[in-house]
């Protein structure tokens, strides 16, 4: 298995685990954005998001809920980004679903996810709406 989450999650590789139970792990991150950055993941080996099981994606959210309250307390850090990457072209690093909860404080020269892509002025797609609605519907 190269894939280095599910080798932390099979304790072949270490790190610095905050929260773990029988689905879901949370660790910090190896190369932190900033300080308490920590990675969310599930144990099994989904490498995308839509392809998550609603119930495992439901645990991925709980205990990403879970241990943000416990940074933000621990950091006194007034806010949170929270991102996940899908796909390659979206940046994914590494083909393991995770979520990042990066601490945000004030001054730390980050940015909002409106910053990731140039602004556009674009509409709400209306034909895209109801093509979407058509698929959640079967």
């Amino acid at each position: 298995m190269t894939c280095p989450f599910c080798r932390i999650a099979q304790g072949e590789l270490s790190a610095h685990i905050l929260y773990a139970d029988d689905a879901v792990l949370a660790f910090l991150d190896a190369a932190p954005m900033a300080p308490g950055h920590t990675l969310v993941v599930p144990r099994a080996h989904v490498e995308r998001f839509t392809e998550l099981p609603e119930e495992l994606a439901g645990r991925l959210f709980a205990a990403a809920v879970r241990v943000g309250r416990a940074l933000q307390e621990a950091l006194e850090a007034p806010g949170f980004t929270v991102g996940l990457n899908d796909g390659r072209v979206a940046g994914q690093g590494v083909p393991h679903v995770h979520l990042h909860l990066v601490p945000r404080f004030a001054g730390d020269g980050g940015r909002s996810l409106h910053s990731l892509l140039p602004y556009r002025p674009l509409r709400p797609d209306p034909e895209l709406a109801a093509r979407v609605r058509a698929l959640l519907s079967r």
